[in-house]
């Protein structure tokens, strides 16, 4: 039967019969679709390390010299992949490692309790924002390296006094971050939970710390890299293990490829630190990811 008798006893336009045919082939599953996008995101990922090492090879084979930066000096991967492999037999790696892990965790894990504590009241009270944040602005720009002295004297250990410094690198990301996430909750929500009865703990509980939860996350996943970054200092004092006294160490001795070995395990353990963390903050935002499903 034509089309056109289709329409004529259906009463329909022509070629409205070929539509539930198009309607009907069914759309590729959404899964599949992030399955095929994470797949491609992570080869493009891959593909930018691999090119990352390979320049860093060429550069340093060659000893370019760009005049303002010489690779002269700089190892190459061919030169520091035998490094490595050296340090992964050493007896000392787990000691190395251990005792980084445990001043890196223990300074973040202070100042992520202090850091969002505070946070949490200065973003909520004008009045202990007013006597905190100048005494803790004056703070902030204080590098990591300059503490060393106060630590020294502050603390009666060597082990205190890095814990103490990857602490201050830590602290003032979450802090910030915290107070900013509070602050930018949108008061219609706080308002509307008001006229609804909710009580200033149930409003503190479920809108202000929901929605300031992304920006909590943000400023720890900061604080960790931060506090990463800081344990080559930290470790300056220190007279036995640790990756960034490891580091240090193979500076003063010369061991230039054993340099960016301990470079290397300080970005992957840092890296590795953040993911953690922003996942952690994925699963306890599940709304965020919905949204970004949807869009």
């Amino acid at each position: 039967m034509s089309n056109q008798a289709v329409a004529s006893r259906g009463n329909v336009e022509p070629g409205a019969a070929q539509a539930p045919a198009l309607r009907s082939r069914p759309a590729a599953p959404a899964s599949s679709r992030f399955a095929v996008g994470g797949g491609r995101h992570a080869a493009i990922k891959l593909a930018s390390v691999a090119a990352f090492i390979a320049l860093w090879q060429w550069l340093s084979s060659n000893h370019v010299d760009l005049k303002i930066i010489t690779f002269a000096n700089i190892p190459a991967p061919s030169d520091v992949a035998p490094a490595f492999l050296n340090l992964l037999e050493s007896p000392k790696l787990a000691a190395h490692i251990g005792n980084s892990l445990w001043r890196v965790f223990a300074g973040f894990i202070a100042a992520a309790a202090l850091g969002i504590g505070l946070g949490l009241i200065v973003g909520r009270s004008r009045w202990v924002a007013d006597i905190l944040m100048p005494p803790l602005e004056i703070l902030r720009p204080i590098p990591g390296v300059a503490w060393i002295p106060v630590a020294i004297l502050a603390f009666p250990s060597s082990e205190a006094s890095m814990i103490f410094i990857t602490f201050m690198g830590a602290l003032f990301p979450v802090l910030l971050n915290t107070i900013h996430g509070v602050e930018s909750v949108d008061p219609r929500l706080i308002a509307t939970a008001r006229s609804l009865g909710a009580k200033p703990l149930s409003i503190f509980l479920e809108v202000i710390l929901p929605s300031a939860t992304p920006s909590i996350t943000t400023g720890l996943a900061i604080g960790m890299g931060t506090a990463w970054f800081c344990l080559v200092t930290a470790e300056m004092i220190s007279g036995e293990f640790g990756i960034g006294y490891f580091t240090w160490e193979s500076y003063s001795l010369q061991n230039y490829a054993d340099i960016l070995v301990g470079m290397v395990f300080i970005g992957a353990f840092g890296m590795l630190s953040s993911v953690f963390i922003k996942q952690a903050g994925r699963a306890l935002t599940p709304w965020l990811a919905t949204q970004e499903k949807q869009h």
